[in-house]
């Protein structure tokens, strides 16, 4: 990393100017947010309530089945269905139509319609000829594989449709190619059998988990922010971080955390801070690069945070057929391990470029902000409570987006309905229609989409990875390439999985390639949970990874800074914490210690050895930090630099021999810089 100045100095800082984010800007990482959830339209009129009327069923369905029990075969056509049939509607085929609803949208929505209704009056019968399908089965099968891609490439773009394309084409044509990728192929009768008549294509794992946990997850997130939760998150952050060098950073980082935590997307919680935190960023010292580089290190935390994880973490739990409450406590040590990474930045930064006391007032007391909205908090709480008190993932959403509307009305200023409504003043539906609570109810159905679409057609693929075992096939070239060495592996592993994270939106990143590359670690002896864990997390650096580097992209939106470098800045704050996972797949004892162990027996884990091991890891981190900033106690020399940096990878490589020399150059380098540090204070 470059040792020239990301930030001006203290007394520059009380220089800048008041910090006003133009409607432009604004509008600009909206763009970035829609290039994540699609351009929706904006429709009003009997349009408008038609498609709000629709998403909040699909709410109230999802709600209801949260709670009562609908057979698999048919809540996941059915949830495929309100997906479709809302994309078409609310998604234009091309941006001249958009804020109307053309023809063929109707058309297209009434078929997905058809083609779900077909299937569940089909019943058993339907299933059991998934092999020889009928005339009817396979037109309509190819309908439907037609309109997930459709509904992909309006809320996602073409890269994911094209990729979806190329597996069909590998099903079909497969026995054209050379060895080792041939196989016997297959006729479409039998592709669209597998896709649309059972439970291993289309309506596959992904789809599962997005119709019986993601949306639930998604109207959770939306009663949160309609509920004013977030406000209070940031506005607490505010609070309790203000008044001292690196309080700009450290806000940034926990109100990111607490923001992101219940969202899960790393871009609208950039947006979302960043419209609020960029001002004070900028008065504290920050250049627009490094606020829009720190801000989109915050939003991807949001990602890789409990208690949501973004869409792929409920994938991890169905695919390595666990509970929920095991992924989020898989996650508990990488995540403290992230944001000990953004802390120590911030820490280096207010040091390195003399940071002054920041130019901002606080909202309100740490103490009246929790007397008064404090209850906000419950509602995070209560999902990890229902879990631990034995409730299913499903129904610990559930009910704590029940606690969440009801402690909105603890403050008439958080009610999900406003008051007015209960004392009788006013009509009681243009109240409801218009409360909080149904936007919220839309909201929920809205915010899934994209994710659902993908989720479909992430199904087609992992279909065709079955049908054809493509996965072996690729795991046993990985595994020849690297000549069995599990670094290696291990490396080009992490490749595959950020070169396709590159086209392809986090979710869709990890189901491809847990189903293609998990199993080459897993071969090796990596357990399974460790090696999906792995693949997550460098799936996640697809939001920070031109060319779909969006959440960089949305914060420079914001900043006025350049895209390309913010997207630098960003790896500069985030790369220490993303070499972590190499020790989830390299634990010597092969139990991910770092993951706290095997998780299906927390209470048998050696605690010590995690102890260890996490103490290790924040030094390496700790390390690598000071590293790639050039700066600890004051700014270091080239040899003490690689020092640090060399150390950092040691320490991060779990090996007895490389945490000895990792801990040896630490402390020589540490030596160094308090000597040198010694010497220029005797000098002043």
């Amino acid at each position: 990393m470059s040792d020239k100045p990301a930030h001006s100095n203290a007394t520059e800082a009380k220089l800048v100017p008041e910090v006003v984010i133009s409607e432009q800007a604004l509008q600009k990482a909206e763009e970035f947010i829609e290039a994540e959830e699609g351009a929706a339209n904006k429709l009003r009129g009997w349009l408008g309530v038609l498609v709000t009327t629709l998403a909040v069923v699909m709410s109230v369905f999802h709600l209801y089945t949260a709670y009562a029990i609908v057979p698999t075969q048919t809540l996941r056509p059915i949830h495929v269905g309100f997906v479709l049939v809302l994309c078409f509607l609310m998604f234009p085929i091309a941006s001249k139509y958009r804020h109307r609803i053309m023809w063929w949208d109707w058309l297209a929505a009434l078929l997905s319609i058809v083609v779900v209704v077909y299937l569940i009056m089909g019943g058993d019968d339907f299933t059991d000829r998934n092999t020889l399908p009928e005339f009817w089965d396979v037109v309509l099968g190819i309908a439907l594989i037609v309109m997930v891609m459709e509904a992909m490439r309006r809320t996602n773009g073409w890269i994911m449709p094209i990729i979806t394309m190329c597996f069909i084409l590998y099903a079909l044509y497969g026995p054209l190619l050379p060895a080792p990728w041939t196989h016997k192929g297959y006729a479409v009768g039998r592709l669209v059998g597998v896709m649309y008549m059972t439970l291993e294509g289309i309506y596959g794992v992904a789809v599962d988990v997005s119709s019986s946990l993601i949306i639930l997850f998604t109207i959770f997130g939306a009663f949160l922010q309609y509920s004013g939760a977030g406000k209070f998150y940031i506005d607490f952050s505010f609070s309790a971080m203000g008044g001292k060098p690196t309080g700009a950073g450290r806000t940034v980082v926990l109100a990111s955390f607490l923001l992101g935590g219940p969202s899960g997307s790393g871009v609208a919680t950039t947006v979302t801070l960043g419209s609020v935190a960029y001002p004070m960023l900028a008065k504290a010292g920050y250049e627009r690069n490094a606020a829009g580089g720190l801000l989109a290190a915050g939003g991807l935390g949001a990602i890789i945070s409990p208690p949501v994880l973004g869409a792929a973490a409920f994938l991890i739990a169905e695919f390595l057929k666990i509970s929920y409450l095991d992924v989020l406590l898989m996650a508990v040590i990488p995540t403290c391990m992230f944001y000990l990474a953004l802390f120590l930045m911030v820490e280096i930064d207010a040091r390195k470029y003399g940071m002054g006391e920041n130019a901002f007032d606080k909202v309100d007391t740490v103490w009246n902000l929790t007397k008064n909205y404090g209850f906000h908090f419950l509602s995070l709480v209560s999902i990890i409570a229902f879990m631990m008190w034995g409730f299913s993932p499903v129904l610990s959403v559930f009910w704590a987006t029940v606690v969440s509307f009801l402690s909105s009305f603890l403050r008439r200023d958080c009610a999900l309905i406003s008051y007015d409504l209960f004392q009788g003043k006013g009509s009681f539906w243009p109240l409801l229609l218009k409360s909080p609570f149904m936007k919220a109810m839309e909201g929920g159905s809205v915010g899934v989409l994209n994710v659902a679409a993908t989720c479909a057609g992430a199904g087609i693929i992992v279909g065709v990875v079955t049908l054809t075992g493509l996965g072996l096939k690729f795991s046993s070239i990985v595994i020849d390439y690297a000549g069995g060495s599990l670094l290696l592996t291990a490396i080009f592993t992490s490749l595959v999985v950020w070169i396709v994270g590159l086209a392809v939106p986090v979710t869709a990143s990890y189901i491809i390639c847990a189903v293609i590359a998990a199993p080459a670690l897993i071969k090796l002896g990596v357990p399974d949970f460790a090696a999906h864990m792995f693949i997550f997390y460098y799936a996640v650096l697809s939001e920070v990874s031109p060319p779909t580097a969006l959440s960089p992209f949305a914060a420079a939106a914001i900043t006025g800074g350049d895209p390309y470098k913010t997207t630098l800045q960003c790896w500069k704050y985030t790369i220490p914490a993303f070499l972590v996972p190499f020790m989830f797949v390299l634990d010597p004892s092969g139990q991910g210690l770092l993951l706290m162990g095997s998780t299906k027996a927390l209470a048998n884990a050696d605690w010590v050895s995690i102890a260890q091991v996490t103490a290790t890891c924040a030094v390496g981190i700790a390390s690598l930090a000071v590293g790639f900033q050039g700066w600890a106690l004051l700014k270091t020399t080239f040899v003490e630099r690689w020092m640090f940096i060399v150390a950092g990878f040691a320490l991060v490589y779990p090996a007895a021999i490389a945490d000895l020399v990792g801990f040896g150059l630490v402390l020589l380098a540490l030596t160094m810089q308090f000597i040198r540090f010694k010497n220029n204070r005797s000098l002043i």
